[in-house]
């Protein structure tokens, strides 16, 4: 890989700045990509954004920006940025008028001080290589400053035509995914989590890893595969579990849907009223596990309100330190506190109904 470095000014760099959520993000006189495909969305918060505004200001120096050559799509030579979107896109929009730094936009400075700010100069190194050699500098460039998340990182690796059409259904700020399911996920749609939760849905189904999936679509030409199969799981929560419930949120309803999506024996009106029960059980110390619970019958999902240690040792008293089945005398803690009436049958966790078993009675006990 060849690495020069080049005098640009951010004046320069702003010069036909353009910033569109669906076309992209270019300046430099149209011969910059500012965010390419497999960059992140912009997340730098405001005071950060602001403080790359007052260093330029302060004639301080600003971290090195790397670009990379591309042949940009009419043939003609550009560049692209590798690393320092963030600061980039800081300068340009504050240029621009987008937003003011200590109650000053751009436009209100004096003109010395836009002067100072328009020549200011970058530390901008181009290099020039092979699309894996730019991807490997990508990745150890980014290894200090602001950590890329693993699918923003994926998303670099598998650069392609299936990965830009994913992100425009999962990674931008209102985006279909968030729009139709923004109840049931949790995380960031820009920071690429709402797109690496789909894909880990949809890779399970075939038995893949995330990386496994993404390598073999990579050149795909739309993720409507994708996007459908999202489509079907969204639309089968919506049907099974009509009512929306904050306890919905970050659910993996997509490993739900695999294993569970064929069944005809859900009965939405049954299942609604036994989540009302179990919404009002304070036993049931896990909530957001009611969902699973109903599909699988795994009570460990619930998280079942253990007996405290005061009631356990009542019980042990008053068994004279015996176990309930077998009667055999054992320490206290060689013994489970355990309900005498099952919670699945109706048993709360009451001192009246715990009983002390030693370990392999109360595991005999589970097992029945």
């Amino acid at each position: 890989m060849i690495i020069e470095r080049i005098n640009v000014t951010v004046g320069e760099v702003c010069e036909g700045y353009y910033n569109d959520a669906e076309e992209g993000v270019t300046g430099y006189n149209e011969m910059l990509d500012i965010r390419p495909k497999y960059q992140r969305e912009f997340v730098y918060k405001d005071e950060q954004r602001n403080e790359v505004i007052r260093t330029v200001m302060k004639g301080l120096p600003l971290n090195v920006i790397y670009w990379c050559k591309i042949k940009k799509e009419d043939g003609t030579d550009g560049f692209e940025v590798l690393d320092g979107q963030q600061r980039t896109i800081s300068l340009c929009e504050y240029v621009d008028g987008s937003f003011s730094v200590d109650d000053k936009y751009f436009y209100n400075l004096p003109s010395d001080q836009k002067k100072k700010i328009l020549d200011y100069p970058l530390f901008v190194y181009v290099c020039d290589g092979t699309d894996s050699e730019k991807l490997d500098w990508f990745r150890i460039i980014n290894i200090a400053g602001e950590e890329l998340t693993d699918q923003e990182l994926r998303n670099a690796v598998y650069a392609g035509s299936w990965t830009a059409d994913a992100k425009r259904y999962f990674s931008k700020t209102g985006c279909a995914a968030s729009v139709l399911a923004g109840e049931y996920l949790t995380g960031s749609s820009i920071r690429q989590e709402y797109l690496e939760t789909a894909i880990s849905w949809i890779a399970d189904k075939e038995d893949k890893t995330i990386e496994q999936y993404m390598a073999e679509h990579q050149h795909d030409p739309t993720a409507i595969q994708l996007w459908n199969y999202f489509r079907s799981v969204i639309d089968w929560v919506q049907a099974v579990f009509p009512k929306t419930r904050r306890e919905m949120k970050g659910r993996p309803w997509g490993l739900y849907f695999n294993e569970h999506g064929k069944r005809n024996d859900l009965d939405p009106v049954k299942l609604e009223l036994e989540i009302q029960k179990l919404m009002g059980d304070e036993d049931v110390t896990k909530k957001s596990g009611i969902y699973e619970y109903l599909l699988t019958g795994d009570e460990r999902k619930l998280s079942i309100r253990s007996f405290d240690r005061r009631d356990a040792l009542a019980a042990y008293e008053k068994q004279n330190h015996c176990c309930a089945i077998c009667e055999e005398v054992f320490d206290f803690d060689e013994m489970h506190a355990d309900h005498i009436l099952a919670w699945s049958k109706g048993g709360q966790t009451t001192p009246d109904n715990c009983q002390m078993l030693c370990r392999e009675c109360n595991l005999r006990k589970g097992a029945l």
